[in-house]
C-alpha cells in the first residue's frame, strides 16, 4: 500500500488573512455613509429645525400685538449683528443654515428609507401594524412639508402669492395672506404634519442621540406630546386670528 506524496507549488498555497480595508475618504465620509450617522444627521438637524421653529412661532405670536409690534421686530431682524454684520446679513445667514439641515434631514430620510427597503425585500402577507399613526405618516408629513415651504417662501418671504407683498411689512402681509380660504387651508394642514412630525421625530432623535433609560423615556415621549401640541396650537392660532377678525 503507497501513500500518495502531496507536493505544493508556492502558488498553490493559502493566502494568509487580508488585512482590513479602510474606508477612504475621511471620518465625515464615514459617518455620513453608515447608517448611525445619517440617523445622527437627521436628530441634529430636526432638533436645529425645532429652535427655529420655537422662535418662529413666538414671532407669529406678535401679530396679536399689532402691526408696531409685528413690524418692529422684523426690523429689528435685519438690523441683528450691526455694525459686524451688514443690513440683513442675519437674516441671510440663518436662512443658509436652515436650508442646509432641511436638505441634510430629507437626504438622510430618503437614504434610510431605501436603506430600510433593501434589508427587507420580501412583503409578508399579513402584517401588524404596531406603529402609531405619526409613525406612518412621516414620509408623506415630510413631503406636505416640503411642499408648504416653498409656498410659505413665495407667500410670506418673496411675496410672489400674496396679495400684498410688501418687504418689511409682515403684519400686513399675514392679514393679507390669510384672507384667501385656500391659503388657510394650505397652512393648517400643514400645520398639522408639523405637530405629528415633531411628535415622533422629537422621541426618535433622542434615542438616536442616547436617551434610553425608561424614566428618561417616559418624560420624553410626554414632553413630546405637549410640545407638538403648543407648537401645533401657536401656529394655528395666527390664521384663525385672522379668519375670525381678532387679527385685523
Amino acid at each position: 500500500m503507497t501513500m500518495a506524496t502531496v507536493t505544493r507549488t508556492p502558488g498553490s498555497q493559502r493566502p494568509g488573512p487580508r488585512p482590513p480595508v479602510r474606508p477612504r475618504g475621511g471620518f465625515l465620509r464615514t459617518l455620513w455613509g453608515s447608517t448611525i450617522g445619517k440617523k445622527t444627521v437627521m436628530a441634529v438637524s430636526g432638533l436645529l429645525m425645532l429652535a427655529y421653529l420655537l422662535v418662529h412661532m413666538f414671532a407669529n405670536l406678535k401679530v396679536f400685538f399689532g402691526p408696531e409690534e409685528m413690524n418692529g421686530y422684523a426690523h429689528w431682524l435685519r438690523t441683528l449683528g450691526e455694525p459686524l454684520l451688514r443690513h440683513g446679513w442675519f437674516l441671510w445667514i440663518a436662512r443658509a443654515v436652515l436650508l442646509a439641515a432641511v436638505v441634510l434631514h430629507g437626504v438622510s430620510a430618503y437614504q434610510l428609507s431605501r436603506r430600510d427597503i433593501a434589508a427587507r425585500p420580501v412583503t409578508y402577507r399579513h402584517q401588524r401594524r404596531q406603529a402609531s399613526y405619526a409613525t406612518r405618516t412621516m414620509r408623506w408629513g415630510g413631503i406636505i412639508l416640503a411642499l408648504f415651504i416653498v409656498w410659505h417662501i413665495l407667500d410670506l418671504t418673496t411675496g410672489t402669492v400674496n396679495p400684498r407683498g410688501q418687504e418689511g411689512h409682515p403684519y400686513e402681509n399675514i392679514v393679507a395672506g390669510f384672507q384667501n380660504w385656500y391659503a388657510n387651508v394650505i397652512y393648517i394642514v400643514a400645520m398639522l404634519a408639523v405637530g405629528l412630525h415633531i411628535r415622533h421625530g422629537f422621541w426618535s432623535a433622542a434615542q438616536t442621540l442616547g436617551v434610553t433609560r425608561p424614566g428618561a423615556a417616559r418624560v420624553l415621549k410626554a414632553g413630546a406630546n405637549v410640545l407638538a401640541l403648543a407648537i401645533t396650537a401657536g401656529f394655528l392660532s395666527v390664521p384663525i386670528g385672522v379668519m375670525t377678525g381678532v387679527v385685523k
